[in-house]
């Protein structure tokens, strides 16, 4: 019997031990390696690295533009993955009907999602655009006038217009998250709730909302490590401009370390992005346990 399960254990590390070696050698080592690197002056122009200690991350505390990134990717957390989790829920719902406007949208709400991130942001740079922009265009024979610099270049507008996009670009895949959980919900709870005469609002409070738990807990996760990860959309779209209202930390990342060469800032500014997505998901997953009266207790 010892031997079977030597033998066993040994099969699977076997199979294992591809995969690990290849996640410990192109992710957790480059992890490492940024720590590490966080804590050194470092232009990456030579192997030369001075020791500067906890410098870097005190010099984020009083970095206007990193608060501005901080307030910024706050924004697109709280209404952008608000708007998203709401809207993918309903989409989600709208796609267990079998009627016309069901099969359109299965047949496009998972477009955003095959094209890439770089052809949506010029997509809808093209919809902000001042002079024949599509939004500008329907906006204007109904008396609305965009801002003076357009959706883009105005302080006010920018940041909601990059949310839009964002939410554009990521409720295909929420709405997939959510489809298939409902799909999961036993027949028979359904055909209950039908008996006793539960339906409508009543019937999504106390019987979808509880068993899509463990959705919901997956679906906050997923938007905060792509809030905090955001950078092709918003790059292409602003460069972080106007005045940085649109600056995110990995926009503001790269300028320190592939324009500036300040590699040992932008170490520090994506070990504080790890550690920041690290607390709030394990935050998430202690508020969305799998029985909801003991997340209430």
């Amino acid at each position: 019997m010892r031997g079977s399960k030597a033998g066993r254990s040994l099969f699977i590390a076997s199979f294992l031990a591809p995969s690990v070696v290849l996640y410990g050698l192109f992710v957790v080592w480059p992890f490492l390696q940024t720590f590490y690197l966080s804590v050194f002056r470092f232009r990456g122009v030579s192997s030369k690295k001075t020791y500067v200690g906890t410098q870097y991350f005190e010099a984020l505390t009083k970095d206007d533009v990193f608060l501005q990134c901080l307030k910024n990717v706050g924004f697109l957390l709280v209404v952008g993955g608000g708007v998203v989790l709401i809207v993918s829920i309903a989409l989600a719902h709208a796609l267990q009907s079998k009627g016309p406007m069901a099969k359109f949208l299965r047949s496009v709400y998972l477009f955003p999602q095959v094209i890439s991130v770089v052809a949506v942001a010029v997509l809808w740079r093209f919809i902000y655009q001042p002079q024949g922009g599509l939004l500008n265009g329907i906006l204007k024979p109904l008396g609305i006038m965009p801002p003076e610099n357009g959706w883009l270049g105005s302080t006010t507008s920018a940041l909601p217009s990059v949310t839009v996009a964002w939410i554009w670009l990521s409720l295909g895949f929420y709405t997939m998250l959510f489809a298939a959980g409902l799909k999961g919900i036993p027949e028979e709870v359904n055909e209950a709730a039908a008996l006793e005469g539960v339906t409508g609002w009543r019937k999504f409070w106390a019987i979808t909302w509880p068993l899509l738990w463990s959705i919901k807990r997956v679906a906050v996760v997923y938007i905060v490590i792509n809030v905090m990860n955001v950078f092709g959309l918003v790059y292409v779209m602003t460069q972080g401009q106007p005045a940085r209202k649109t600056e995110t930390l990995l926009t503001y990342l790269y300028e320190q370390s592939i324009l500036n060469s300040k590699f040992g800032y932008a170490a520090a500014l994506a070990t504080f992005n790890f550690v920041v997505i690290l607390v709030i998901t394990l935050v998430v997953m202690l508020m969305f346990r799998r029985d909801p009266q003991a997340a209430r207790s």
